[in-house]
């Protein structure tokens, strides 16, 4: 199966939420090296949120992104909440209306998820933010689409270039941010948001790849 349908969604929403769950204490040690170290606790508690008030309901893929954009958006706090609130609802936006999820359309996801925050912030690859994450994503699923790759491979391949370009984001300096302020001492350790997006690009990935080999 190349596709996956709107209306199973759910698993793969909750697959995310687990991520941020088990990592809230590694988010929040990245992000006391060179920021307030409260991210990992922020996106717990927004994604435990969504959880929770979803627990007894069904729900799509769309509809899932949308209300976690917005619980985000909304109840976070912090810098990343405007960022993750556009990331998903760009996401959301753009499979509206569709009954079943394929590799082009979810390249396009990618591709307007990473828009939305680009035009929000103005961050571009470089300046160690979670674009340095999702930007290598986005092209790897884009030269997939191309290359005519199977959609599990071709999240196999987006999962890879997200790793890259969370690590690359070690040897940068701050451009943007609390940890801007740092200059020269903000090189040498991984940025939180770019952790972050790549658990959640990981967790989105596995959880289409098991409705792939349902």
């Amino acid at each position: 199966m190349s596709v996956v349908k709107n209306k199973n969604g759910r698993g793969i929403l909750l697959a995310m939420v687990h991520a941020i769950q088990q990592n809230k204490q590694l988010l929040g040690d990245v992000d006391g090296l060179i920021g307030d170290g409260d991210h990992g606790m922020n996106m717990n508690k927004g994604f435990t949120v969504f959880e929770t008030r979803f627990a007894d309901k069904d729900f799509s893929f769309t509809e899932g992104l949308d209300e976690l954009g917005m619980i985000l958006l909304n109840e976070i706090g912090g810098s990343m909440g405007p960022l993750y609130g556009t990331f998903f609802g760009r996401l959301a936006r753009t499979v509206k209306g569709k009954e079943t999820l394929d590799l082009p359309l979810f390249s396009d996801m990618k591709a307007a998820a990473l828009d939305g925050i680009q035009s929000l912030g103005g961050a571009k690859v470089g300046d160690k933010t979670l674009v340095d994450t999702l930007t290598p994503a986005v092209e790897s699923l884009k030269k997939s689409v191309e290359a005519g790759d199977d959609f599990s491979e071709a999240l196999n391949k987006m999962e890879e270039a997200a790793e890259a370009g969370k690590e690359s984001t070690k040897d940068l300096v701050a451009k943007l941010g609390r940890a801007s302020r740092l200059g020269e001492r903000s090189r040498g350790v991984l940025d939180a948001g770019a952790t972050s997006c790549c658990l959640i690009i990981k967790a989105l990935s596995q959880g289409i790849k098991e409705l792939l080999q349902a």
